[in-house]
């Protein structure tokens, strides 16, 4: 018999690489709400529900897994409708200690040393100030948010007073449905008065930025991949993830036993996560930058590409009650990377190819797949969910047997792209040859 699974936020992006898991043609996948539901605009957390509930009760069949791999609200309807429709998911609170930074921050010190230095920051007061025994530079951001939404690194009081006003008019869009969910969770002492529209200042990290993707299966932690992420030069921005990691062994063991304990700590289970860290070689310190309390999507064609199974798998397996048991370096390339193609001043994109050019590109350059994010005559400011210092333009997979491979793809799909800007402000730049 099939098995039906309902995917929040279900996307034309992801679908083909769904579709390449293991045992993917006993499957059914139903779309459960669109993104553009789940993400833009106001969110209301019972208002989603009902919707999501509306299409679920309809359904005329087993329901036997709901997944979702997206930020909140995605994250943390998962776990409330699994309760409601007897699937298989973590807890709602570990998901919370995930995505609520200032929670996540005190379960990590519990275990662990390797993060930065942190606190609250008080946005009553008309010029917030930061927190006692903060020193600048600094990142400054909400409790919540989307892709480094609202995040904003600051090297002055000037620069974290301007950075304030900005947290303090925008993180209700998020904060304030978030709050919902808090109260569906049963807090402790410490978070009791904190609520969902906080601001956090953590200390600046540098070094080399990883991600450690992983699941918990009947409470055992699995680390299955560790990738790169390099940044654009004198730039936070993510040029490219690149999978597998270069880093040396020791120091992946360090981050494997980082990750275990602190997802031991959250209480997560039957569930992937994917942990954004900072390792700096000249001193030898690694820093935990973030949990997110599912596995990135984003590199869903890199394990595929190197493994040979999207990790879309883990997602699928544990919602079914399996071990994902993810093969390892059994794919068609030894390295694989998403690019970010970026633009870093406003401006009109024109010139943006169609489906069927796109299709021959991938046709024309093996090893390569392209999701462009912009549409044509669209102003790059009106585009949703971007971080706060540039704007994406499209995703390109590669896979290759080196670097130098990987990169000589990348340069000849943004080549082939043939993106053009009008209007644009003073700063933008083409990026392929950065």
């Amino acid at each position: 018999m099939p098995r039906n699974i309902f995917v929040l936020g279900l996307d034309e992006a992801n679908l083909p690489t769904l579709r390449a898991v293991p045992g993917a043609r006993d499957y059914v996948f139903h779309p459960l709400l669109t993104v553009e539901e789940l993400q833009n605009g106001e969110v209301s957390v019972p208002g989603l529900l009902a919707d999501a509930e509306r299409v679920l009760d309809a359904f005329d069949g087993h329901i036997d897994a709901i997944v979702g791999y997206w930020d909140f609200p995605v994250s943390t309807l998962v776990p409330i409708l699994a309760e409601r429709y007897g699937t298989r998911s973590t807890s709602l609170e570990s998901v919370v200690k995930c995505e609520h930074k200032y929670w996540s921050r005190l379960e990590q010190q519990r275990v662990t040393d390797a993060h930065p230095p942190f606190g609250r920051v008080d946005m009553e007061g008309a010029d917030p100030k930061p927190p006692e025994g903060m020193q600048f530079p600094m990142w400054l951001k909400p409790a919540l948010s989307y892709s480094s939404e609202l995040a904003y690194g600051v090297g002055d009081q000037d620069e974290f007073s301007e950075a304030a006003a900005r947290i303090r008019e925008g993180m209700g869009r998020i904060g304030r449905p978030f709050e919902d969910i808090l109260d569906r969770v049963e807090l402790p002492p410490e978070m009791a008065d904190v609520g969902g529209q906080v601001c956090l200042a953590e200390g600046e990290l540098g070094g080399i930025q990883l991600a450690v993707e992983g699941y918990v299966h009947d409470g055992q932690v699995t680390v299955y991949g560790i990738l790169d992420s390099i940044q654009y030069p004198d730039s936070p921005c993510f040029l490219r993830h690149q999978y597998p990691s270069a880093l040396p062994g020791p120091v992946l063991e360090r981050l494997r036993d980082v990750s275990e304990r602190v997802m031991l700590q959250i209480g997560m289970n039957a569930a992937t996560f994917s942990i954004e860290y900072f390792y700096d070689p000249r001193t030898d310190v690694l820093n935990l930058l973030e949990i997110n309390p599912r596995h990135s999507q984003s590199h869903a064609e890199m394990f595929d590409y190197v493994d040979g199974v999207p990790n879309h798998h883990c997602m699928l397996s544990l919602a079914l009650g399996e071990d994902p048991q993810l093969p390892h370096r059994k794919g068609k390339y030894a390295t694989a990377a998403k690019w970010y193609y970026r633009w870093f001043a406003d401006a009109t994109v024109h010139d943006v190819p169609s489906r069927k050019d796109i299709e021959s590109i991938e046709r024309r350059i093996p090893g390569v797949r392209i999701d462009v994010t912009v549409e044509e005559g669209q102003r790059l400011s009106d585009i949703a969910q971007q971080d706060s210092y540039s704007y994406e333009l499209a995703h390109i997979f590669t896979g290759g047997q080196s670097e130098e491979d990987m990169r000589a793809k990348y340069d000849q799909c943004v080549a082939a792209l043939g993106l053009t800007f009008a209007d644009a402000e003073p700063g933008g730049r083409d990026t392929k040859n950065d």
